[in-house]
């Protein structure tokens, strides 16, 4: 079921979204060879814990972490672990943040050190994919002319878009109607409505788009063994346009 927010609920998300998008910001420093994502998951747990907040996702669905921390090849779900990162490691961290009661999702992608040339376009073609997809979302567009959008992008630059993992409403569970995919053709799909809550965060990668699953049964790699990079912002869907409410400020945008 899709539930149209009020205003107030969405300006409590975006109180909820203030805070995630705050952790990124601190993760731009934090975030270097040497550390583990290990260490990146106790120092998002003890920021949102520290600022009033709750990790949303630690006990979803029997997910024991507050990060996904997913490297080079993961696409998406990587469980935190001890081991180092390296030098041209591409590292991207996905969090979801309840505060008072609202909830926001965002993921980012840190370069660890320096990166090659292509993992730095990759990169880039992702973030401004990301905005592409949110210029879409408008009321009375469609879930199509989002995926429309990031995909000719995308596969124009010469990578593919990741069909498996898709972007989902939000609020007041992390994960809700309507789907949201990264692919798709334009004036298809469910119209956008004043009051969806929604987020978009496509999954790119430099080899194919198809998947393969860790035993885990979380961890999504690339098929080919490609690089994957992803960025999400949750969004409002109002009548003055796409109201971001996990924005980073302006390094947040492409």
């Amino acid at each position: 079921m899709i539930t149209l927010k009020s205003p107030r609920e969405i300006e409590m998300m975006k109180e909820s979204g203030a805070l995630l998008a705050d952790v990124h910001r601190h993760l731009r420093e934090f975030i270097k060879p040497g550390i583990s994502s290990w260490d990146i998951e106790v120092f998002v747990r003890d920021f949102i814990e520290s600022h009033g907040g709750k990790a949303a996702q630690i006990g979803y669905e029997g997910y024991k972490y507050a990060t996904c921390c997913s490297i080079n090849s993961e696409i998406c779900h990587g469980f935190p672990r001890k081991k180092p990162l390296k030098d041209g490691d591409l590292i991207k961290v996905d969090l979801c943040v309840e505060y008072k009661g609202a909830m926001s999702d965002s993921c980012w992608a840190y370069a660890v050190g320096q990166v090659t040339p292509e993992i730095e376009k990759l990169m880039a073609v992702t973030k401004k994919a990301l905005y592409l997809g949110i210029e879409q979302a408008q009321v009375g567009k469609r879930i199509g002319d989002i995926g429309h959008a990031i995909q000719t992008y995308a596969e124009g630059e010469g990578f593919s878009v990741v069909r498996d993992f898709i972007g989902h409403g939000i609020g007041p569970t992390i994960h809700e109607e309507p789907a949201v995919p990264h692919y798709g053709e334009a004036g298809k799909g469910l119209r956008l409505r004043e009051g969806m809550v929604i987020t978009i965060e496509p999954m790119i990668n430099t080899g194919d788009w198809k998947m393969k699953m860790d035993p885990n049964g979380w961890t999504a790699y690339t098929h080919d063994g490609g690089i994957s990079c992803q960025y999400e912002h949750t969004l409002a869907i109002t009548k003055n346009g796409p109201e971001l409410l996990t924005s980073q400020g302006k390094e947040g945008t492409y």
